[in-house]
């Protein structure tokens, strides 16, 4: 039997976020093979967490900064260490190394976070030569090319981590088709270090709510995630209002876990504008709704609110940030628009037409099954895992720019990590004596 050990950057919150959905994807699939998982965490426990018990599935909770990590590892002795992002990795990878060298090592990026920084950075700079916040509302969705995006991305200081980090690793586990070109393409990662990896979701409801039985527009995302924030904001001082003029009696409900006061200070029934936060079921509240609405101005990875519009039968608007990645030369269910007015139009008219509407939630159907189908993608993956197993040693060969990062940078970890394990360590003999 195999043995994994995951180490969650957060605990995994499938009800908050795509990013909670996926790790619990990953982990079904692994216990699906019969393999022991164990999943560890510095984070603080959350009330919104999985129960990770139904999966059978043990939780340790771990330390930054202490050697007793390098214990647990080596008495676990897993086959397998799966680093939740790529902060887990700068601060675990070096002491998996040290106390079990044999265990396959795999990053999972949820999704490209240079590429999200930057991307937000691009929007930021756009919005600075408006002269008033009105005028910085009106922005639209950044697009730059991939050769753009790199250019700004190489001097970043994230970037140079993410992807010293992908470079360490024997595996890198992507979500994003485009990701996965432009690190190959644009940063020289080789092929043999990523492996494509999307949301692995659950099958369309082919007998979802027709269109005369839906109402309103839905909005969906954890207010925590800077891209969502920024696509609730656009949506109040730019969106809504285009929208709301076409159709006086529309409603559009925003959900998402951990709602700020700032966010539920917009709600305005008035306006129809409802800030509803916190929702236990989101599959309940999208298959209601008529249109979702993902006015993403910038992001990265693939959006689990649009693939859940897909598997609920509910025809989305996105902008070309939000499509990305997702359905390749297929058409999008719904409308994918670059500019505050083509997306307004766009939301009215998916509203209004039930032909159009009924076609794109067809297309949903079809873009699931061709892209998204889960079982062809775990036994993808465990295909990929079962090879690197086999051939570790010389896999690594092959990797000498990953094991040179790992010489060098994890000295760098290393020493600082050991400094503060015994700074903390000599404050706690201080005070016991």
């Amino acid at each position: 039997m195999r043995k994994v050990l995951v180490i969650g950057y957060v605990w995994p919150e499938p009800r908050s976020s795509a990013a909670g959905s996926r790790m619990l994807e990953l982990l079904g699939v692994f216990r699906g093979e019969g393999w022991h998982v164990t999943f560890a965490s510095a984070a603080a426990l959350s009330s919104h967490r999985a129960d990770l018990s139904e999966l059978q599935i043990e939780e340790v909770a771990v330390a930054l900064n202490c050697d007793s990590f390098d214990g647990f590892v080596a008495q676990l002795q897993p086959d397998l260490v799966l680093f939740d992002r790529f902060f887990t990795e700068e601060q675990f990878a070096w002491r998996v190394e040290r106390a079990w060298p044999t265990a396959l090592r795999v990053l999972d990026t949820s999704d490209l976070h240079c590429l999200r920084d930057t991307r937000h950075a691009l929007l930021k700079a756009n919005q600075q030569a408006c002269a008033n916040e009105t005028e910085r509302y009106q922005v639209g969705p950044v697009q730059a090319t991939p050769q753009v995006l790199y250019e700004v991305m190489a001097d970043s200081d994230m970037a140079q981590r993410e992807v010293a980090a992908i470079y360490r690793c024997d595996l890198t586990l992507m979500i994003s088709s485009f990701e996965m070109a432009l690190l190959q393409e644009h940063f020289g990662v080789p092929a043999a270090l990523l492996h494509e990896c999307a949301l692995m979701l659950i099958p369309p409801t082919h007998n979802a709510l027709p269109f005369a039985e839906r109402q309103h527009f839905l909005s969906i995302g954890n207010f925590r995630h800077a891209p969502n924030w920024d696509a609730v904001l656009w949506l109040k001082h730019a969106l809504w209002p285009l929208i709301r003029a076409r159709l006086p009696q529309a409603q559009l409900h925003v959900y998402g876990a951990y709602p700020p006061p700032k966010a539920t200070a917009l709600h305005n029934p008035k306006q129809g504008f409802h800030v509803l936060g916190w929702v236990d079921d989101a599959h309940r509240v999208m298959a209601q709704a008529r249109v979702c609405l993902a006015p993403l101005r910038f992001g990265a990875g693939i959006k689990g609110k649009l693939a859940d519009a897909m598997a609920c039968g509910t025809p989305s608007i996105t902008t070309p940030i939000g499509s990305e990645g997702m359905h390749g030369e297929l058409p999008w269910p719904g409308s994918v628009a670059a500019d505050a007015h083509a997306f307004a139009d766009a939301a009215v008219q998916f509203y209004q037409d039930e032909d159009r509407w009924a076609q794109a939630q067809q297309q949903g159907h079809v873009l699931l099954d061709s892209r998204f189908e889960r079982g062809r993608l775990g036994e993808a993956l465990i295909a990929r895992l079962e090879e690197l197993l086999m051939n570790r040693e010389q896999h690594r060969r092959g990797n000498f720019i990953g094991a040179m990062l790992r010489h060098h940078q994890h000295k760098s970890t290393q020493y600082m990590s050991q400094w503060i394990a015994a700074k903390n360590a000599a404050t706690t003999q201080k005070t016991e004596g």
